[in-house]
């Protein structure tokens, strides 16, 4: 997912990525060979943690590789498909979040 960042800076990037499009980044300049497992997957990434949302919360990949439905991945599409939903959960809580509210109301 990405968002639109304010407009007011024309030194910004057009969007900001999160979630599976920030992953999908950092898959395409990791060495992974499918089918891949969490542990190998999470050592290609160096641990990155991914943005969850537009207003900067992240998490590791070990954290969403944890609580994902499996640990074993054919292919980097099955990857994206299986953690999508993950990365909603986890969107869904940090907007909740008080934090995530106050986060939200500030431009940067």
């Amino acid at each position: 997912m990405a968002a639109r960042p304010p407009q007011n800076d024309t030194s910004e990037p057009d969007a900001i990525e999160f979630g599976i499009a920030a992953l999908a980044d950092h898959l395409k300049q990791a060495d992974i060979d499918y089918p891949a497992d969490a542990r190998s997957i999470v050592q290609a990434l160096d641990d990155v943690a991914v943005p969850v949302d537009a207003a900067g919360n992240t998490v590791r990949m070990s954290e969403v590789l944890e609580v994902a439905p499996t640990d074993r991945f054919e292919s980097r599409r099955e990857l994206l498909d299986t953690l999508h939903p993950v990365f909603e959960e986890y969107r869904a809580k940090a907007s909740k979040s008080l934090v995530g509210r106050l986060r939200a109301l500030v431009p940067f």
